[in-house]
C-alpha cells in the first residue's frame, strides 16, 4: 500500500480526480507519504481559499444549539443525545421544547452575538413513541418536521437569527417545505457501510434512518431543491478504510450531480472523529485514532477539491491536535456557541471563541465568522436561498464577501429588546413586577425568556416562592440550565491551601506550613490527580507580603502543570498595599509568579450595610469590585459568590446578582457563580419563616440561574455547605457544577480550607448518575483536562 499511496499522491499533485481505490490508498498512508499527504491537502486548501478571495481565513459560525426534541425512532449505539419517554420522565424533561423555551435560548444567544440557531432533533420520533405523537397532536402539528418549520419561522421573525435545520432524514417534499425557513440544512451521511446498518450488533443496526441508501437519497434531493447542504462522515465507528473512501466519493458525486454554473449544493463536508461516551453500547470502544482521523481530513480535502469547505469540530479534538487538522486541509471549525453546550457531545465543551481565534492565529490563519450558509451561497442567494429569507440574510452578511458582517447583530422584525449595556441601572426593564402571588409562574417564565423582563420586585417575589410556585420556579430554571449549558454535571479535581496558614518559620501547628512544604503539597496534589491548587487567605500581618509570590512560585515548582487558582481581591490588595506594588503591579507580579486564575471570594453580599454588620474585616465593597475588575482586565478569570442567610434582604441579594451581571457585561471574567448559604443545620436565616433550608437553597439557586443566564454560564452547588443529598436536589434547580473534590492530600492535609471534606470523582459521578445526567471532569476554567489527567469513572 505505501507504494500505491506514493503513486496516488503523484497523480493528485498533477490534478487527477481520485476514485475510491485512490482514496483508500491515501487513507492508509504512513511515514513520508503521510507527511506528503498533509502538505498536498494544505496546499489544495490554500489554493481554494485564495480563489475564493479569502486567503488565510478559517471560518466558524457563532450559534446556539437548540435540541428541539431528544426522542428518536433510531437506536444508534454511540448516541447519548437521544432519550426514551421513560428517561424524559426521570429527567423532568418535556417531549419537545416549547416555542417559548426555544426563544428563551435563542434570545440569549442573540444578545451574545449569535446569528445561527441550529435545530437538532431525533428522527421522526412520532413513528416510534406515542408520547411524541400525542404532543404533536395536542399542539396542532402534523409531524415533527411540521413543528421544525414552525419553530424556524418563529426564530427568524422574533430575533432575526438564521436557522440551520438538522432534523435527520427528509423527503424531497419535506426539504421543499423547510427551504423557505432555513437558509441551510444538513444531515451527516456518516458512512456508506451497509454492514454497520444490516448486521446485528453493529452501530446502526435497528436504526431505519441510518440506511446509507436512504441518506444518500436525501443528499441528492437537497441538490435538486437547491438547498445549501451540510453532510460528512463519522470516523471510527467500525467502518473500514474502504468504507471511508466510498463515503467521501459518494458525497462528491452527489455534489457534482447538482452543479449549476460550477457550484454544487454541498456547502461543507464535516469530518468528525468518534468519541466514546458513557452509558452507550460503544462506551468501551476506543476513540478514533488521531493519525487515522487526520488522514481522513486530508483525503476528504483531496477528494472534494479546493473549492469545498472541510469542517472539523474543535471541541472533539485537543487544541494540541489543531495543528495537524489544519495541516490536513481543514478550513472551517463549524458552529461554536458562547452560550449552549454541544448537546450531542455534552462531555466536550466548546472552546472559548477568544481561545479559538488565538489558536487559529498561532497556526497562521485568521478566524472569521460566517453565517449558516457558506459565503459562496450567500453571495449567490438568488440561486440558493429562498426569497423570503433574503432580507434576514442580507441584514447579517457582508455584501462583498458573504461572510458575517463585522458589526452585524441579529435584530427582530418586531421592536427589539434592549441589551444589558443599554440599561445599566437595572437588571429589569420594569415590564413585569411581582405583585400578586399568582404571578410567580408567569414571572419565572418571563425571566427564562429574557432576564431583563423583570424589575427588582419581580425577582424578589421569585425568591419568596413556596410550595407549588417554588416547584414551578425550579423546574423553569432547570429547563434554562438544560437548554443552555446542557445536562452534564461537572467537577474539578483540586486541593485547597490557605495562605493564612503560611509561616516563614516555626510551622508546628498542623494547619500551618512553611515555604519548603508548598512544593511538596503541590506535587502531592498533582500525583493524586489534581489539576488545580486553590490558595487564598490573608497572610499574617507579621509575614512579608512577598510571601504571596513565593508561595505561588513554590507551588509551580513542585507541580509545573497544575493550575494555580490563587488569591482573593482582599489578598491581592494586601500584596498591593503592604508590598508597595499598587494593584496593577501586584496583578502583574502574580501572573509572573504563576497564578492562572483568581477566586472571586472575600465578599458576602455587595452591600456596605451588610459588610459592616457581619464582616467588617472584609475588604470594602467598592474595593472588592475594583480589585476583581482589575484582575479580569489583566487577563485573569475568576469565580463569583454570594453568601446568603444572615442579615441581608431579598432585595440586596438581587442587587448583588445585578451588579455581578453588570460587571460581567464589561469584563466577561466570571466563569461561575456560587450561591453559598451560611453553615449550620438550618443553613442560615430563612427569607420565608418556616420554609425549609432546602427550599431556601432551591429558591436561591433557581433565581441565580435565571438572573445570570446568558451572562455567567455555570451555577456551582456548594456541596460542603448543603450536603450531598441536597446538592443533588439543587442540581435539579438550575445547578450544573459541584465545584471541586477538595482533596486533603498526604502532605500537611490540615493546611487546606474545609479540611476533612472530600468528594471523590467517583462519588460525584454517582450523584450525576442518580439524576440520569452525564458527568464531566473539568479544569478550573471549564475546559477538558488533558487525557492523562482524567479519572476513569465508567
Amino acid at each position: 500500500m505505501p507504494a500505491r499511496a506514493g503513486a496516488v499522491l503523484d497523480r493528485a499533485a498533477a490534478g487527477a480526480r481520485l476514485d475510491e481505490s485512490d482514496a483508500e490508498a491515501l487513507l492508509a498512508a504512513t511515514g513520508d507519504d503521510f507527511e506528503r499527504l498533509l502538505d498536498l491537502a494544505s496546499a489544495t486548501r490554500d489554493a481554494g481559499l485564495a480563489a475564493a478571495g479569502r486567503p488565510g481565513v478559517i471560518t466558524y459560525s457563532r450559534k446556539v444549539f437548540v435540541p428541539l426534541t431528544t426522542l428518536c425512532r433510531d437506536r444508534c449505539h454511540y448516541c447519548v443525545f437521544v432519550d426514551t419517554p421513560a428517561q424524559l420522565l426521570k429527567l423532568h424533561k418535556p417531549a419537545f421544547m416549547s416555542p417559548e423555551q426555544v426563544l428563551s435560548v435563542v434570545r440569549q444567544g442573540q444578545a451574545l452575538g449569535c446569528k445561527e440557531a441550529l435545530l437538532t432533533l431525533g428522527d421522526r420520533p412520532e413513528d416510534r413513541w406515542p408520547d411524541a405523537r400525542a404532543w404533536l397532536d395536542e399542539h396542532g402539528f402534523t409531524s415533527t418536521l411540521d413543528y421544525v418549520g414552525h419553530v424556524a419561522r418563529l426564530v427568524t421573525a422574533e430575533t432575526g437569527m438564521l436557522v440551520h435545520a438538522n432534523p435527520g432524514v427528509m423527503s424531497a417534499e419535506e426539504l421543499r417545505m423547510l427551504r423557505p425557513v432555513a437558509p441551510s440544512m444538513g444531515m451527516m451521511l456518516e458512512t456508506t457501510s451497509r454492514a454497520l446498518f444490516e448486521q446485528p450488533g453493529q452501530v446502526h443496526y435497528g436504526s431505519p434512518d441510518k440506511d446509507p441508501a436512504l441518506r444518500l437519497a436525501v443528499i441528492d434531493d437537497a441538490g435538486r431543491e437547491r438547498i445549501p447542504f451540510t453532510t460528512g462522515i463519522l470516523v471510527g465507528i467500525g467502518e473500514t478504510l474502504r468504507d471511508r473512501a466510498e463515503s467521501l466519493v459518494a458525497i462528491r458525486d452527489a455534489h457534482e450531480r447538482h452543479e449549476l454554473r460550477g457550484q454544487g449544493h454541498v456547502q461543507e463536508v464535516i469530518v468528525q472523529n468518534f468519541r466514546a461516551k458513557p452509558r452507550t453500547a460503544m462506551q468501551s470502544a476506543p476513540d478514533a485514532a488521531i493519525l487515522e482521523y487526520v488522514a481522513a481530513v486530508a483525503v476528504a480535502r483531496l477528494v472534494m477539491g479546493p473549492a469545498m469547505r472541510i469542517q472539523v469540530p474543535p471541541n472533539l479534538s485537543d487544541p494540541a491536535e489543531f495543528d495537524l487538522l489544519v495541516r490536513a486541509g481543514a478550513d472551517d471549525w463549524g458552529g461554536v456557541s458562547p452560550l449552549t453546550a454541544d448537546h450531542v457531545n455534552p462531555e466536550r465543551p466548546w472552546p472559548h471563541l477568544d481561545d479559538l481565534a488565538a489558536r487559529t492565529a498561532e497556526l497562521g490563519f485568521e478566524l472569521r465568522e460566517r453565517l449558516t450558509a457558506q459565503p459562496e451561497f450567500v453571495v449567490a442567494a438568488d440561486e440558493w436561498i429562498d426569497p423570503g429569507l433574503h432580507a434576514a440574510v442580507e441584514a447579517l452578511a457582508d455584501p462583498g464577501t458573504g461572510l458575517a458582517a463585522t458589526e452585524a447583530t441579529p435584530s427582530p422584525s418586531v421592536p427589539g429588546r434592549p441589551t444589558d449595556s443599554e440599561q445599566p441601572e437595572s437588571m429589569g426593564s420594569h415590564r413585569m413586577n411581582g405583585s400578586g402571588s399568582a404571578s410567580i409562574r408567569r414571572l419565572a417564565e418571563a425571566a427564562a425568556s429574557d432576564p431583563r423582563a423583570l424589575d427588582d420586585d419581580g425577582w424578589v417575589a421569585l425568591l419568596y416562592a413556596t410550595g407549588d410556585d417554588l416547584d414551578a420556579l425550579t423546574a423553569t430554571a432547570d429547563d434554562v440550565r438544560r437548554y443552555t449549558v446542557g445536562e452534564a454535571v461537572s467537577l474539578v479535581v483540586n486541593r485547597n491551601l490557605t495562605s493564612s496558614g503560611f509561616r516563614s518559620s516555626g510551622a508546628d501547628d498542623p494547619a500551618t506550613y512553611t515555604i519548603d512544604d508548598v512544593a511538596a503539597i503541590a506535587a502531592d496534589a498533582w500525583d493524586l490527580g489534581a489539576t488545580e491548587l486553590c490558595i487564598q487567605g490573608i497572610l499574617p500581618s507579621d509575614e512579608d507580603p512577598s510571601a504571596y509570590l513565593a508561595i505561588a512560585r513554590a507551588a509551580k515548582a513542585g507541580a509545573p502543570g497544575i493550575h494555580l487558582h490563587a488569591y482573593r481581591p482582599q489578598d491581592v490588595w494586601d500584596l498591593a498595599d503592604r508590598g508597595g506594588l499598587g494593584l496593577a503591579g501586584a496583578l502583574a507580579a502574580l501572573r509572573e509568579a504563576g497564578v492562572d486564575t483568581v477566586p472571586g471570594t472575600g465578599v458576602k453580599v455587595l452591600s456596605e450595610r451588610v459588610r459592616r454588620l457581619v464582616a467588617p474585616g472584609d475588604v470594602e465593597i467598592d474595593r472588592w469590585a475594583e480589585g476583581i475588575t482589575a484582575a479580569h482586565r489583566a487577563g485573569f478569570h475568576s469565580t463569583s459568590v454570594l453568601f446568603y442567610g444572615h442579615v441581608e434582604t431579598a432585595a440586596e441579594r438581587i442587587v448583588h446578582l445585578r451588579r455581578l451581571r453588570e460587571m460581567q457585561n464589561t469584563t466577561r471574567g466570571f466563569t461561575e457563580f456560587v450561591p453559598i448559604p451560611l453553615p449550620g443545620p438550618g443553613g442560615g436565616v430563612p427569607l420565608v419563616a418556616g420554609r425549609s433550608a432546602l427550599d431556601e437553597h432551591r429558591a436561591m439557586v433557581a433565581v441565580s440561574r435565571l438572573a445570570l443566564s446568558g451572562s455567567i454560564s455555570h451555577i456551582q452547588i456548594p456541596w460542603t455547605r448543603v450536603g450531598r443529598d441536597a446538592a443533588a436536589e439543587l442540581l435539579r434547580s438550575g445547578g450544573d457544577d459541584l465545584g471541586g473534590t477538595l482533596l486533603d492530600g498526604r502532605v500537611k492535609p490540615h493546611a487546606g480550607i474545609e479540611q476533612g471534606l472530600e468528594l471523590p470523582v467517583t462519588d460525584a459521578a454517582a450523584i450525576a448518575a442518580r439524576l440520569f445526567r452525564p458527568f464531566r471532569q473539568r479544569t478550573t476554567d471549564y475546559r477538558e483536562p488533558p487525557a492523562g489527567r482524567r479519572v476513569v469513572t465508567r
